[in-house]
């Protein structure tokens, strides 16, 4: 196992500080590569402040209320990328596996603002928050290892300014993420009107891509997660939709509501009908 740490007073030692603003006690960083388990259990928590941040591989972490689905009380993975928040007071119950190849690194801080400021960056009501793998958090993090070991002039303050860069890099990180959710939702939603104005004309998936500048496997990958499914099936139901509704109320042929639908070839949209809602065009209008 590597193990590089440092400490505010050569040793770990947990401290509630509520004079200063912000105190960093200490920090580390750990990567298992022969000893099997690297496992943490403090029922009771710590009286400071803990910071996770998974570089690589992943971890194992039970929380009382925890932020994955089914997951309270019970070991759930924690992907790399993530920064996982402990406040004081709060049991820790984690373990790192060496066949995972983890890389995390972390810092043990106090103050009054402490709490004020991980509210801001989107710690508010999780324990867990994902803002991406950059190699700027272990640069931060391996600064205030070096400053808690050299202890050099204004050392503490530095410490402090780092920790403030930590957090800000993880606010930049959310406000990017919100901003990209937000555009890619604007994106999907003009797909969808394009498709139900458009769905009697031929449609390309790559072209529509190409139109809208997005690479064609981002745009299938992200419309299936917008819709549960991908364009060209959207496509299809708006099309058989739209035949249901002319062979119930209306007296057109197969083949004039196959063009009217978007399909040029009577035969292929049957197959695909039939595919759809397991009846033939004409047995869906007799039974409707």
């Amino acid at each position: 196992m590597y193990s590089n740490t440092g400490y505010l007073n050569d040793a770990d030692i947990e401290t509630e500080d509520l004079v200063r603003p912000l105190t960093v006690l200490s920090c580390g960083v750990y990567r298992l590569s022969h000893q099997p388990a690297m496992p943490t259990r403090r029922p009771k928590g710590r009286k400071d402040y803990q910071l996770i941040y998974i570089f690589s591989g992943k971890a194992f972490f039970c929380f009382e209320d925890s932020d994955f689905e089914d997951s309270a009380k019970k070991e759930v993975e924690v992907p790399a990328g993530h920064m996982v928040l402990y406040r004081p007071g709060e049991s820790q119950n984690y373990v790192y596996y060496a066949e995972d190849n983890p890389e995390v690194y972390w810092i043990h801080f106090s103050g009054w603002q402490a709490g004020e400021l991980l509210d801001k960056i989107g710690f508010l009501k999780t324990h867990t928050l994902f803002c991406g793998i950059s190699l700027h958090y272990p640069e931060l993090f391996r600064q205030m290892i070096l400053e808690l070991q050299l202890k050099r002039p204004c050392f503490e303050e530095l410490l402090c300014f780092y920790l403030e860069q930590l957090f800000t890099e993880i606010r930049r990180s959310q406000l990017e993420f919100t901003a990209e959710k937000y555009h890619n939702q604007k994106e999907m939603e003009a797909t969808v009107h394009f498709f139900n104005e458009c769905f009697t004309q031929t449609i390309s998936i790559e072209e529509y891509a190409r139109s809208r500048h997005m690479s064609i496997s981002w745009f299938i990958r992200s419309f299936r997660q917008y819709m549960g499914m991908t364009p060209m099936q959207y496509i299809t139901s708006i099309r058989i939709n739209k035949a249901k509704e002319l062979l119930r109320s209306t007296s057109c042929s197969i083949q004039e509501i196959s063009g009217l639908v978007g399909y040029e070839n009577p035969l292929y949209f049957s197959r695909i009908f039939r595919k759809q809602t397991g009846l033939s065009p004409s047995q869906y209008r007799k039974e409707t």
